[in-house]
């Protein structure tokens, strides 16, 4: 008795489901309200970081002495600080920062954390629990004390800033790509490939990763403000970028030495740092919910 025939069809219907699936989430996305407050929120954000020079209207460090401590005006929109430089010339070129150190540290924090973790999740047992034990020691070390020893041997700079942010943001990878994996490691495609005789890198980076990296991705968006606030917070204390440079946390810093006399400094440094954390916030939410439905807000 001769096999049955493939159903020919079937390919065109498997393409067409995907399709009408990736459709679906498309419009689940765009009706989203909070993913479309959230992608305006973070699209600024990156255009004001990119286009600071040509949008700044003054130069960031410029001096004007006779203007300083001046309120906003239509000269200058969110008044000038001690030195008389535009406070929003300042913002707008401290948003070059948030976005270096969000930009990299994230991306180095992700891929680190998404090697460790994957390594953790299908190595042997001693492995992983060597793994674990690093992930929290490292979680249990608070970031602004691990700063103050680092800058006690160091010094300031935005070079720490950016190897503290990736330090402290490793476990948060690393932990859920072990735990996708530990899911993944008895499934039976991994089972098949191992029988085949696959090696080991190239289980974990062509057949592991690509089903490992999608909440990892989620998780850097929602991971942004943490460490745009991160770096904000050490460059408040003195222990990050340092002046003239412009940066969020310095310009909250001068703006709370003379908060009595110029409030608007602080308004004016707090706002950016509200907005991107909202942005980035309703952004990775909304991608949650599209691409894990049954995470959701019970919609």
């Amino acid at each position: 008795m001769s096999a049955p025939l493939s159903d020919p069809a079937a390919p065109s219907e498997t393409r067409e489901s995907a399709s009408r699936e990736r459709r679906e989430k498309l419009w689940r996305f765009l009706t989203d309200w909070q993913a479309m407050v959230g992608l305006v929120l973070v699209v600024m954000f990156f255009a004001s970081a990119l286009f600071a020079p040509w949008l700044a209207p003054y130069d960031p460090n410029a001096m004007d002495i006779p203007a300083r401590m001046s309120g906003p005006t239509w000269a200058h929109i969110a008044g000038t600080d001690q030195l008389g430089r535009d406070t929003f010339s300042r913002i707008l070129h401290g948003g070059r920062v948030a976005l270096y150190i969000s930009a990299i540290g994230v991306s180095a924090s992700l891929s680190i954390g998404l090697v460790l973790g994957m390594i953790a999740g299908y190595g042997p047992r001693w492995l992983d629990n060597l793994m674990l034990l690093m992930f929290d020691a490292v979680r249990s070390f608070p970031a602004v004390i691990l700063a103050l020893a680092t800058v006690a041997l160091t010094g300031p700079s935005l070079t720490v800033v950016l190897a503290i942010v990736i330090l402290t943001t490793i476990p948060s990878y690393g932990r859920v790509a072990r735990t996708a994996t530990l899911a993944l490691r008895h499934t039976e495609f991994i089972l098949a490939e191992r029988s085949l005789g696959a090696s080991t890198p190239r289980i974990l980076f062509q057949h592991i990763m690509p089903n490992v990296i999608g909440p990892l991705l989620i998780l850097a968006a929602m991971e942004v403000p943490v460490v745009v606030s991160i770096e904000a917070g050490l460059s408040f204390l003195g222990i990050g970028v340092l002046p003239p440079q412009a940066s969020w946390g310095t310009i909250l810093n001068e703006g709370y030495l003379v908060i009595r006399d110029a409030p608007w400094m602080v308004i004016a440094g707090g706002i950016p740092l509200i907005l991107t954390t909202l942005g980035f916030t309703f952004l990775g939410e909304a991608l949650r919910d599209v691409f894990d439905p049954r995470m959701g807000r019970g919609r």
